[in-house]
């Protein structure tokens, strides 16, 4: 277990090294490599008696941000034309930045600027790929780093599910959010309700935080096969890696047991049938939907009741969990409507579920409207939709590493619509990280010169 604690220091090293030696793609490799291992990493570092380590690792992901953001910036030779995407992710960081300076809320100043890390440290990221010259990233590389990593992860996933064990109870995963996030065990697996189905089904999350994020994991790999291996004119062209990475993509999305991520993975194979205009990928779809209709009526009642019963509960909306979410939503919207201007940061999420006090569940959406009210949820939403708005109509104008990249985060995108109605994802660093340094990149593709 040693290694992912070495794997976590090391990439973060090399990415260090590669920042201060002015090749500032090695930002990537930290992010590939370190990210989807983070509480992971952590975990181990506490069951081996590393405990007092843990702090220095925390901020590592934050650091590295600041230090490609502040070479950026240092670097910067001209002046950026500022886009209104740029202007709104400003907005809603300065607007956000005051709920810490000013005394609104209930929470002292170190929960709020937990809190404040927590829903807004993305535009920092986005930044640090705004100011990313593209010229100096060889995107295809890294693309295959990323699903070299899913590929490694879908291996862990087979080896829970063979020994039928969670990766997390060999890693200390129990230990780690009891000491740092005052979270007991749960469920029947010594660990919480997110690894298992309100029937008792197993989720596994490889050795990722936790199935939800392993889930949303697969979206993103998926949509990064999609950019790697579609050419300019929207041919298909896989390897014997890339097909290995869809399959795992495939037996991921399954095991992780996550409704949002599931119904979000083949929403993601409809648009981009839509938008590279496979028609045939169109019909394979329609078969495939009626093929696993099929199965779930004539089959599964036989062969899993448990995941029959499953699925029933989940599309008529019976299931505990689904029901929670409803419950949790408009508790949510009820206080963001009694308090438009919100109820302060901290007062939702992370730091509120820490401290058993939480308004509003698990919903990106509702956690940002009820703590700094209904401007910043406003920001929030118009920026995603800036994006897929934006990556739709620039997708037919470009070519190479430019189109792979569009391709790539219009996906995501639509991919996590749905999760960020289900989870508070931007507390998920790998995904947060790398889907809003990609956001930075694009725009900065379609709005600056090149220089060549």
């Amino acid at each position: 277990m040693f290694i992912f604690p070495l794997i976590y220091f090391s990439s973060f090293l090399i990415s260090l090294k590669n920042l201060f030696s002015r090749n500032s793609q090695g930002i990537l490799v930290f992010l590939i490599l370190g990210l989807p291992i983070y509480t992971t990493s952590l975990s181990v570092a506490l069951q081996l008696g590393f405990g007092s380590i843990i702090p220095f690792m925390q901020p590592l992901k934050e650091l590295i941000i600041l230090i490609t953001l502040g070479t950026s910036i240092w670097e910067l030779n001209r002046r950026i034309r500022l886009q209104s995407v740029d202007y709104a992710i400003l907005a809603f960081f300065i607007y956000t930045l005051l709920y810490v300076l000013l005394p609104i809320g209930t929470y002292g100043f170190v929960n709020k600027l937990i809190a404040f890390k927590s829903s807004s440290f993305f535009t920092f990221i986005y930044f640090a790929g705004r100011l990313f010259d593209p010229a100096k990233i060889y995107i295809s590389k890294y693309f295959h780093y990323i699903l070299a990593v899913f590929i490694c992860a879908a291996a862990v996933l087979f080896f829970e599910i063979i020994t039928d064990q969670h990766f997390q109870n060999l890693t200390g995963y129990a230990d780690y959010n009891f000491y740092y996030f005052n979270q007991e065990t749960t469920g029947n697996h010594g660990l919480s309700w997110t690894f298992e189905t309100s029937n008792g089904l197993k989720r596994f999350g490889s050795f990722f935080a936790n199935p939800l994020e392993f889930a949303a994991a697969t979206l993103l790999a998926l949509a990064i096969a999609a950019g790697l291996y579609t050419t300019d004119d929207n041919q298909i062209k896989l390897d014997k890696f890339g097909i290995l990475a869809i399959i795992a993509t495939q037996f991921a999305i399954f095991f992780a047991l996550s409704r949002s991520s599931l119904v979000s993975y083949f929403i993601m194979i409809f648009i981009y049938a839509l938008i590279t205009k496979k028609k045939v990928v169109l019909k394979i779809i329609y078969g495939l939907g009626i093929l696993v209709l099929l199965y779930f009526i004539f089959f599964m009642l036989i062969m899993n009741p448990d995941l029959y019963e499953f699925v029933m509960e989940t599309i008529t909306f019976t299931n505990p969990s689904s029901i929670g979410h409803v419950l949790a939503w408009i508790e949510g919207a009820e206080a963001i409507l009694a308090n438009p201007l919100g109820l302060g940061l901290g007062n939702s999420g992370r730091v509120a579920s820490s401290l058993s006090d939480t308004v509003g569940g698990e919903n990106q959406y509702i956690i940002i409207g009820v703590q700094t009210g209904i401007i910043t949820l406003l920001l929030y939403l118009w920026i995603h939709v800036y994006f897929i708005k934006t990556c739709w109509e620039w997708y037919p104008k470009l070519t190479g590493k430019e189109k792979k990249v569009c391709l790539s985060l219009l996906l995501m995108k639509i991919g996590f619509i749905i999760p960020l109605l289900t989870s508070e994802l931007e507390s998920s660093v790998y995904i947060s990280y790398l889907s809003w340094f990609l956001s930075g990149l694009f725009i900065h593709m379609i709005s600056e010169p090149k220089i060549e």
